[in-house]
């Protein structure tokens, strides 16, 4: 319920309470239609779109589109000189920046006030055309009639959109407009375009004053956003002062939410972060790609202050660095290829030879006394060199091999076991025919004549005859007198 409907509510109650005033009937009628009139008037003039956009016409965006005229129609000759915030031009630059934001927020104004009018005729144009400008120059066209096939609207919206909004002009569900609304809508669409028609001059007229003001930094970011740094910074040479990681923040705005999520909030972003290039970069990259935008319209404005390079070629080259890294930040990441094994050499190697290398294998040639020690004695008990260590013998060392005579290991006493040399030869004979008998237990070995056998068990043997006929086959096969002998083949 609008002001006019409330107050009017208002006053109907008040009638029905009152008592009538039989008196004077016709002065309280003249009051009521007075009241009427009036609320009337408040609501037509709130139906307005004057009474929500006052930007367009006002003295201050009048005197300031003057002032523009006025240094358009009179080019500079020569560069800046001096500090750039002592220039006449400085502060209409910093002015028109900030103009120009004041006319994008009217526009947003505008655009919600035509949205609310025109959904009564078209609801389902909010949902097709997105953009504030578009959709405005699209209402503008259609109107009341709603004929896409009358209405020019190639200038305005890609084919795709326009059959998209055509086909569902036709099935819209709204109703057509009064004349009076039909002209406060085109009102306020003229004022729209009016306003933005305001804003391309104003950046027209700040983007040709900075290249001379800011050339160099206005190659790398663009006339608009160095604009912007500039009437927050305070003036190029304060800019100039200010280290990266502050101009990288230069613009930011902090976002109270009071209690609520913070998720869509973007700390430490500022101009820098919101500017063209930094915005076409993927969402992972932007926050680095704007530090190093950063560093470089530092080195930009740092020129600029001392007024260097006035046809802006080192911004220019600064400029190409920033692309070239931005291309560098989007290639993907190198694959690791499999390395494949180094082909094998089988050649031999050619070895070097000389003295020292026969001196090297003399150094490691195996000695006399270690092939004495690896040689063994066939059918001899050979005796352990350590307690601990089984098995391991000295060979024919020390045994008329001509190496003479080896210092054996040492030997514990206290652990050394003393045994009769009768005992040690009974201990070898058992060494050579095996395991220990039942029946005479103080030795060890086959010294009983019964053993045990895998095939008979128990068996009766006479283990001097074994122990004779060993010494046969040694003598036989093994003596320095035996020779060669031949073995018949068997049938």
């Amino acid at each position: 319920m609008s002001l006019a409907e409330e107050l009017l509510a208002d006053l109907d109650e008040a009638g029905d309470d009152t008592i009538e005033d039989e008196e004077d009937p016709k002065g309280d009628t003249e009051i009521v239609e007075s009241i009427e009139a009036s609320l009337d008037l408040l609501k037509d003039e709130n139906d307005s779109i004057s009474a929500v956009a006052q930007l367009s016409g006002s003295e201050k965006l009048m005197n300031m589109m003057g002032n523009i005229d006025c240094f358009l129609e009179n080019p500079r000759q020569s560069n800046v000189v001096g500090p750039v915030e002592a220039d006449p031009e400085y502060q209409l630059i910093v002015d028109s920046n900030n103009m120009a934001v004041e006319i994008d927020n009217e526009t947003t104004t505008i655009h919600k006030f035509i949205k609310d009018k025109y959904s009564k005729r078209f609801p389902e144009l909010e949902s097709l055309v997105h953009t504030p400008l578009e959709y405005i120059q699209t209402v503008k066209l259609l109107q009341n009639e709603l004929e896409v096939t009358r209405a020019d609207l190639s200038e305005v919206l890609p084919a795709a959109t326009i059959m998209v909004v055509s086909v569902t002009a036709s099935t819209t569900q709204g109703h057509r407009l009064e004349e009076g609304e039909l002209q406060k809508i085109l009102e306020a669409c003229e004022m729209a375009l009016e306003i933005n028609s305001y804003k391309i001059k104003i950046l027209a007229y700040v983007e040709s004053r900075m290249s001379l003001v800011a050339p160099n930094l206005s190659r790398i970011v663009g006339p608009t956003v160095a604009a912007k740094l500039m009437g927050i910074a305070g003036g190029l040479t304060s800019l100039s002062k200010m280290p990266a990681c502050n101009i990288l923040v230069v613009g930011a705005q902090k976002k109270t939410l009071a209690g609520f999520s913070t998720a869509s909030v973007l700390p430490h972003t500022g101009v820098i972060y919101y500017s063209e290039m930094v915005q076409n970069m993927p969402q992972d990259a932007r926050r680095k790609a704007a530090r190093l935008l950063a560093a470089k319209s530092t080195l930009a404005a740092r020129v600029d202050s001392f007024h260097e390079s006035p046809d802006g070629s080192i911004g220019e080259r600064l400029a190409t660095e920033v692309r070239m890294k931005f291309n560098k930040i989007l290639e993907p990441p190198h694959v690791k290829a499999p390395k494949p094994l180094p082909k094998p050499d089988d050649l031999p190697r050619k070895k070097r030879g000389g003295r020292r290398v026969r001196k090297q294998k003399e150094r490691y040639a195996q000695s006399e006394m270690r092939k004495q020690a690896n040689r063994m004695t066939f059918g001899e008990i050979q005796e352990d060199a350590y307690q601990e260590d089984l098995g391991f013998t000295t060979g024919q060392l020390g045994k008329g091999g001509g190496t003479g005579p080896v210092r054996g290991p040492t030997v514990d006493k206290k652990t050394q076991v003393s045994i009769s040399k009768r005992l040690q030869r009974q201990i070898q004979k058992a060494q050579v025919f095996g395991g220990k008998s039942s029946v005479r237990g103080t030795t060890s070995g086959t010294a009983s004549s019964v053993a045990f056998t895998p095939l008979q068990g128990l068996e009766i043997v006479n283990p001097m005859a074994a122990e004779k006929r060993l010494q046969e086959a040694n003598q036989k096969y093994f003596s320095s007198a035996a020779g060669f002998r031949s073995q018949k083949p068997t049938i």
